[in-house]
């Protein structure tokens, strides 16, 4: 595999019972990657995540960390992730720095290095300010913050977050977003969630899961899929359809509604092609009046439903 690859996911299986949560996912996250992973519920996102985090093994398929086999048992493969889910871990009886030095206890840290993590992670995740007050105390923005600042407390290259913004206020999620973000230039980062505009936001790539599988994987405005509308005179629908299927970069091609005397078509393309010029080109040939010859982008929302069959929940 190569250096460049953290995280590299082949034919992933996972059954609990007769129940099958993922049923052949395929994936790879380069180093330095924010990826988002986008799905309704029961899609699978959660399974993979603890498939990553070693905290449940695959039924089938195979799973490397940074180019090595996943092994739950390897202690130090453990400590080159870090996992917050979606219930964030706290005691509610302990203060901030109390629970901090207790998880980096758990992690297998010693004192001095200990002490120090907890300082680096109180800084890097803005606890500054709540550091003695118990986590019972704490709003449900602060309690997810601390969450991430104890899974970033052996500083691991990898970070697995489940749902990091879930039940928070505007004004959390927009903080959150912001400390997601940072912490992508120097982590390798997979995020669940139900919110199109986060993964927009955040993730340099996005994932949608639908029934334990990835149906859909590319940067959010790749993601995109551009149809062009053309409306003509001199031909009708059912011909122009037929003088366009073909065309470098068209997938398909529907009819649309277009004026009395007029013909028109959408012409549904792949992402990364513009089917316009060829299009000009073959109406020009065919001797018939262009009247439009129009772009129109679909924005993820759109896409998630299109591959799902059902809008985010």
């Amino acid at each position: 595999m190569s250096d460049a690859v953290a995280l590299r996911v082949a034919g992933l299986e996972r059954a609990f019972g007769s129940v099958r949560a993922l049923r052949g996912v395929d994936l790879q996250v380069a180093r330095g990657e924010v990826l988002g992973f986008l799905g309704p519920n029961g899609a699978g996102k959660t399974t993979v995540l603890r498939v990553l985090a070693g905290l449940l093994l695959p039924t089938a398929g195979q799973v490397e960390i940074l180019g090595e086999p996943l092994n739950p048992d390897d202690a130090r493969q453990r400590a080159r992730v870090g996992y917050l889910p979606e219930a964030a871990p706290a005691h509610p009886d302990l203060d901030v720095l109390e629970f901090l030095h207790f998880a980096g206890g758990v992690a297998g840290l010693g004192r001095r290095a200990r002490r120090a993590a907890v300082e680096r992670v109180i800084e890097r995740c803005a606890l500054g300010d709540v550091r003695r007050r118990a986590l019972r105390a704490l709003s449900k923005g602060y309690r997810q913050r601390v969450g991430l600042a104890q899974a970033l407390l052996r500083d691991p290259p990898v970070l697995l977050l489940d749902e990091p913004t879930s039940g928070l206020d505007p004004n959390q999620v927009l903080g959150l977003r912001t400390l997601v973000r940072e912490l992508g230039g120097t982590h390798t980062i997979v995020f669940s969630s139900h919110h199109l505009s986060e993964v927009h936001a955040v993730a340099d790539r996005v994932a949608i899961l639908h029934a334990g599988r990835v149906v859909a994987d590319g940067r959010p405005d790749a993601l995109a899929r551009a149809r062009v509308r053309v409306e003509i005179e001199g031909a009708d629908a059912t011909r122009l359809a037929r003088a366009l299927e073909g065309l470098p970069g068209v997938r398909d091609v529907r009819p649309a509604r277009a004026p009395a005397a007029r013909a028109a078509v959408e012409v549904h393309a792949d992402a990364a092609d513009d089917p316009r010029p060829a299009v000009a080109a073959r109406v020009q040939a065919e001797g018939w009046r262009l009247f439009a010859l129009e772009t129109i982008r679909d924005d993820l929302d759109t896409v998630f439903r299109a591959v799902t069959g059902a809008p985010p929940s």
